[in-house]
């Protein structure tokens, strides 16, 4: 009965009530960012919600229920996505594109899910080795950092937008300052539960200081009306039931031109969550006494290839491209719970609150400053698992080759981002922050590591260890 109280294996399923807060849980921390990812695009809300559950539960299954990773809506793509329809002369109403925008968008996202699946036919081709000598520690490790510290930005402006008055920024600590004391004191079952906690205690703040300040203090959201206007059928007036706005990608080759490449700084960013995953799996196996050790990172090629295709599924269906989550990681860490049937019932959810109207209300409704909250935990979150993983694999900082790597990921990462606005013009290329420090890093390693001495088998076994 201990043990249950260490966590949950990916192969293990929770009792139901347990499973479905947890579920609930994982929806919480996967929606700011999708739906962020949507509102900053002009993407429809509730289609994002519904491709994200839909491509996790094929991800799942593709996998063969042995990575307990959420798929959702990825940041990369958002300058190439903007730059995109800018140029095509689209502009949102109220915060959503045309449909036609979307359409033209949806194709070059279906494309970019071919360069995922191509990597993960060449690790299963050439072996994980070679994807290692590609990809090492210094390189998915400091990709995974930058991940979580080029969103820092937005972290804060959800926590306090334009600025904040005093109660908005009470909000959004008492998120953040409740969240981090349920991980930290609270044991047992309500200890797994921290974000939710959390999440709670935010609304309830929000919630008082609505009955003390009234009307001018609502900082409760509400739906925008384009999301019903747009929906593919509506029960009655919608106000119950609506299906997502879907619609079918329309041929573009200007959008493959714009939107493919950046598929390209996904892939180190998943491939460092696979190995994220294995350490802490591997870490609750170790505690409860299980003698089974989970070779997650074997699942690269299998990890590749599902974030391929479910890019190609959102995308046909009218959702964002999109990555496997360091937010929902996160989660799993703080709260070691990594049961795939926790994954899949949070993406069954996820699908049904992007149907029925009401749910969709009490979702989009959380005050933003409570999502900011949230997200300065599981941001930085993702930033200090950047550094768990160099630390894990025993990513040598003394080497040379390692330090110049490191910096210039970081540098050229956060340099984009934070001065150029997160995309920088390059010679005629527009190069967004985490796909232009993660293509020159894989590229300056590759030119270090010419002529470097390969270790023997004995030392390469003795690092292993």
């Amino acid at each position: 009965m201990e043990n249950k109280k260490l966590g949950y294996l990916p192969d293990e399923r929770p009792p139901i009530g347990k499973l479905l807060l947890y579920a609930i849980q994982q929806v919480i921390v996967m929606f700011p960012a999708t739906v962020t990812v949507a509102l900053i695009t002009g993407f429809q809300v509730s289609t994002t919600i519904f491709a994200s559950g839909l491509a996790t539960i094929c991800f799942a299954l593709i996998t063969g229920k042995k990575l307990p990773l959420y798929y959702g809506s990825s940041f990369a793509y958002l300058s190439a996505i903007s730059g995109l329809l800018a140029a095509q002369g689209f502009t949102t109403s109220n915060g959503v594109l045309p449909t036609e925008a979307i359409r033209i968008a949806q194709f070059g996202i279906v494309a970019s899910g071919l360069v995922s699946i191509a990597a993960g036919f060449l690790v299963r081709l050439a072996g994980r080795d070679a994807v290692e000598k590609i990809l090492p520690p210094a390189v998915t490790g400091s990709v995974a950092m930058i991940i979580g510290l080029t969103l820092a930005g937005n972290a804060l402006s959800d926590a306090a937008p334009n600025g904040g008055s005093n109660w908005i920024w009470l909000v959004s600590m008492m998120t953040l300052l409740s969240t981090i004391f349920f991980s930290k004191y609270l044991k047992g079952f309500l200890g797994q539960l921290p974000l939710l906690l959390g999440a709670l205690v935010g609304c309830l703040t929000a919630y008082v200081i609505y009955l003390i300040g009234g009307p001018e203090y609502n900082f409760f959201r509400a739906l925008p009306k384009e999301v019903l206007e747009a929906s593919t059928w509506k029960l009655g007036s919608g106000n119950i039931f609506a299906l997502p706005a879907f619609s079918l990608p329309k041929v573009s080759w200007a959008a493959v031109a714009a939107i493919m490449p950046v598929a390209i700084a996904t892939i180190p960013e998943s491939t460092a969550h696979v190995y994220q995953l294995e350490i802490y799996v591997n870490d609750v196996a170790r505690e409860k006494g299980v003698k089974q050790k989970y070779d997650i990172a074997s699942l690269l090629d299998r990890n590749l290839i599902g974030d391929g295709i479910c890019d190609m599924i959102a995308g046909f269906i009218g959702g964002p491209a999109g990555t496997n989550y360091g937010e929902n990681i996160s989660t799993m860490a703080i709260s070691r719970v990594f049961s795939v049937p926790v994954i899949m019932v949070a993406a069954a959810i996820a699908m049904v609150i992007s149907c029925f109207t009401p749910l969709i209300r009490v979702i989009y409704g959380i005050p933003l400053a409570v999502i900011g909250g949230l997200e300065i935990y599981l941001f930085g979150a993702i930033a200090a698992q950047g550094i768990a993983i160099m630390i894990d694999k025993k990513c040598d900082m003394f080497s040379a080759k390692n330090i110049a790597v490191i910096a210039c990921i970081m540098v050229i990462g956060l340099g984009i981002n934070y001065t150029y606005g997160g995309t920088m013009d390059f010679c005629g290329l527009k190069v967004p922050a985490v796909a232009g420090a993660a293509i020159f890093g894989i590229l300056l390693n590759l030119l270090l590591s010419i002529g470097e001495k390969k270790p023997s088998a004995k030392e390469a076994s003795e690092e292993k260890e």
